[in-house]
């Protein structure tokens, strides 16, 4: 669960309703002063949200490109679909539509934890609608096999007791290993994430963490740029699976120091650096060839 720093907009970020062909989706937005690249589309993890972005979407707007930061449908603010088995594909259309709401062509597509496993759906739905792909903390499919314990518990948690006591509990396994305490509107934050998620939606996606398969060899079909990027001291998929997800690849790996899982919230001025080097190499022209 990533833990913002703040929940005040940044000079420039708006938080807004965005309606797209998939229905309507919650978003933070950036513009830039002077437009010189591709839009960006941020996508979330497990428990988190839009706000999991909050501290890069002013710095990556000024670099040019359009940042707009989503909560998935049934996620936090963002309405839950009307008929959905919540599966990736279901996700990863909704991603599109709102990449193509923007009108403004192909999209760098970030996708953090659980978020990079829908960029990657999005990728395989529709490859031509990526100038780029950054997989932040992600891995090839679902987490490691020592932590579908936790995750099956979890989903049964929510079917069983609901979002208000699965929070409790949640929580409360969360202090006892060590989670920091935050500020209490922080806390609140964090809890209103929690409880107000479309239940189908959050157990879709707690299960989906323990069930999606490695589609690596599909991915390297698209021939879109792909970058990974992890936090030194993830927890989730062990950085030695990252980097290994990046050699599938032949993606470049950048591992950030000072961060953890939720790099935008750990190392955000890391974080921006190594999404918009890699961009501006993806945009540059090609080199004419001599003779």
């Amino acid at each position: 669960m990533s833990t913002p720093r703040f929940l005040d907009l940044p000079e420039g970020v708006r938080a807004r309703r965005r309606t797209t062909a998939a229905g309507e989706l919650a978003v933070l937005e950036a513009d830039p002063s002077a437009p010189s690249g591709p839009p960006a589309v941020l996508v979330p993890g497990w428990t988190g949200s839009k706000e999991d972005f909050i501290a890069v979407v002013a710095p990556l707007a000024a670099t040019g490109r359009r940042t707009v930061a989503l909560d998935l449908p049934g996620q936090y603010e963002s309405p839950p679909l009307p008929r959905s088995p919540y599966g990736l594909d279901d996700f990863a259309a909704s991603v599109l539509a709102l990449a193509a709401s923007l009108d403004a062509g192909p999209v760098h597509l970030v996708g953090h934890s659980f978020g990079g496993l829908v960029a990657t759906a999005a990728a395989l739905r529709d490859p031509g609608a990526l100038r780029s792909l950054v997989l932040v903390c992600s891995g090839p499919g679902a987490l490691p096999s020592d932590q579908h314990e936790l995750v099956h518990v979890l989903a049964d948690a929510i079917e069983q007791h609901g979002l208000e006591a699965t929070w409790t509990a949640k929580r409360a396994y969360d202090r006892a290993h060590g989670a920091p305490e935050v500020e209490p509107h922080l806390e609140a934050f964090l809890q209103r994430r929690f409880t107000t998620n479309d239940p189908a939606a959050l157990r879709a996606i707690t299960l989906t963490l323990a069930s999606a398969p490695d589609r690596v060899p599909e991915l390297l079909e698209t021939r879109v740029p792909f970058l990974v990027v992890s936090g030194v001291d993830d927890d989730r998929w062990p950085v030695a699976v990252q980097a290994d997800l990046a050699t599938r690849l032949g993606a470049r790996h950048v591992v950030l120091e000072g961060a953890g899982h939720s790099p935008a919230v750990e190392a955000p001025e890391a974080t921006v650096e190594a999404l918009t080097d890699f961009w501006a190499e993806v945009e540059e022209p090609p080199r004419a060839v001599a003779g």
